[in-house]
């Protein structure tokens, strides 16, 4: 490659990146998935579109893909609260499992008997539109405001599912015959085990060091935390375990375990997954061939169709049987099984291994993704409120940001106040600090001042809070709940009692 042509390169990903960003703005006014747009700017790149591009590699796809699914689930498990996804770990485990298994089930005898396609191409459809995609539970989640319980279970699943629906995939997508059906059941429960092991030793350790070694420069924080998380789902995948499952659970457990600069961490994963979204969606738009589409349009929306209103609602009754969910979150729980990018990359198995029809599978999984993405995402906010599960009214989190101070053996903790937390009207001597830690500033309206014992706090204002390094941990969490219950925390229950 010229310098002249790694020029273009450059020039063109630059001016992909700024459409797909603009996209992002269109979709957030317009309610229209930002999948979607990203799709069309591939296909608008494509042979059938205005840039021409001719790209059939599967493989590279593939690739590429799964690369962006690591750093898309390292992402969602820092930004998921383990004290919300803990009660709902039951109810996940059970969706991943015994959830795809009804899944796969329903949704294959649909393709063979509804479609025409043989029991090999319906098992492999079956299993691939069978995982949520990671991605778009998580972006519909930073939009609806549903409660913690039924986010919890929606988060868990869509890290959890990936890893039994991959080894249905390959599994089916192998050129000879397929094991019987208890064999995939022990690689399932294997794979998961060691891959369980594998991330959450990875997390353990990784958090453990980054608190314990203080890095030359804070930019050097959210570099190395994804680094861990690449390196729990290379261990997970090389112990032949689950390498996706390695990831998520690393990324949890680095994601709650109060490390140095962690919004800056999120923030820094949050930029990577939007990178990795945006060049998996244009690069699935580029290898659709879009005039191929229509002969595979209805059969399409016929298995989107038996998926949607038949195999989810029930993988969701039948799994959630042991939990006394009322019917309102059962039906939003059924509704919320939103397919993205990881189907079509699980489509791209078979295309790789030359299973016959692998095209027709692949251009199936393509427009029932789009028609299904376009219908539930959309729909989903309304649904929530017509069934009364919005949780608008909770307290907004605070965002709490950790500076070491290793020569003082303490730390400095930048606490941003949002919108909705109940710290406004709080005066600074009610948040009752532990001895040892004390607000020594306060940014208001781009302007800073040192506090008094009777300065009431404000939404929007940004705290720094010194706090020797023993009541660290203390300090944060009676921060947390004053602005979870406001200065009646002890009172109310939502703890963060201190000896002050």
């Amino acid at each position: 490659m010229t310098v002249h042509q790694l020029n273009e390169l450059l020039l063109i990903s630059a001016l992909v990146l700024l459409v797909a960003v603009a996209a992002v703005r269109i979709s957030s006014r317009s309610g229209l998935p930002s999948l979607l747009l990203y799709l069309g700017i591939g296909i608008a790149m494509g042979q059938d579109g205005i840039g021409h591009v001719a790209f059939d590699n599967a493989e590279l796809t593939q690739v590429i893909g799964y690369a962006a699914l690591v750093v898309i689930l390292a992402e969602g498990g820092l930004g998921t609260k383990w004290k919300e996804i803990r009660p709902a770990l039951p109810a996940a485990a059970l969706l991943s499992t015994v959830g795809v298994a009804v899944s796969v089930g329903v949704t294959a005898t649909a393709a063979h008997y509804l479609v025409g396609l043989d029991w090999r191409q319906a098992l492999i459809i079956g299993a691939v539109v069978s995982s949520t995609d990671a991605a778009a539970v998580f972006s519909v989640l930073r939009k609806v405001p549903l409660p913690s319980r039924l986010t919890g279970v929606l988060e868990a699943e869509s890290g959890f599912n990936d890893a039994p629906v991959v080894i249905l995939v390959v599994a089916f997508s192998t050129t000879g015959p397929v094991d019987s059906w208890y064999v995939l059941v022990g690689e399932i429960v294997m794979e998961l085990a060691i891959g369980a092991v594998v991330g959450l030793l990875v997390g353990f350790l990784g958090s453990f060091g980054l608190r314990h070694v203080a890095l030359p420069a804070s930019g050097l924080y959210p570099i190395a935390v994804m680094a861990i998380a690449v390196v729990a789902y290379a261990a997970g995948a090389m112990a032949h375990g689950s390498g996706f499952l390695a990831v998520y659970l690393a990324s949890v457990v680095l994601g709650n375990a109060k490390l140095p600069h962690a919004p800056a961490n999120r923030g820094f994963a949050e930029g990577l997954g939007w990178i990795a979204q945006i060049g998996m969606f244009v690069l699935l738009g580029l290898l659709v061939t879009p005039h191929e589409l229509l002969d595979d349009f209805w059969p399409a929306v016929m298995v989107g169709l038996v998926l949607t209103v038949v195999a989810r609602p029930l993988s969701v009754v039948i799994s959630l049987l042991p939990f006394r969910l009322p019917w309102q979150e059962r039906a939003l729980l059924s509704w919320a099984g939103l397919r993205g990018a990881v189907p079509v990359i699980l489509a791209t198995i078979p295309m790789v291994t030359g299973i016959e029809g692998s095209e027709k599978i692949f251009n199936i999984v393509f427009v029932l993704v789009v028609v299904y993405t376009l219908v539930q995402g959309p729909t989903l906010p309304w649904l929530a409120k017509a069934l009364r599960l919005g949780d608008a009214g909770e307290a907004a989190d605070l965002g709490i940001e950790s500076a070491p101070l290793e020569r003082l053996r303490g730390h400095l903790l930048s606490v941003a106040i949002p919108g909705g937390s109940k710290m406004h009207g709080v005066e600074v001597a009610e948040l009752r600090l532990p001895p040892g830690a004390a607000v020594t500033l306060v940014v208001r309206d781009d302007k800073s001042f040192v506090p008094s014992p009777t300065t009431a706090l404000r939404r929007g204002d940004e705290l720094l809070v010194v706090a020797t390094d023993p009541v660290r941990d203390a300090a944060e969490r009676r921060l947390r709940a004053v602005g979870q219950g406001g200065k009646l925390a002890d009172w109310l229950g939502t703890g963060g009692r201190t000896s002050g």
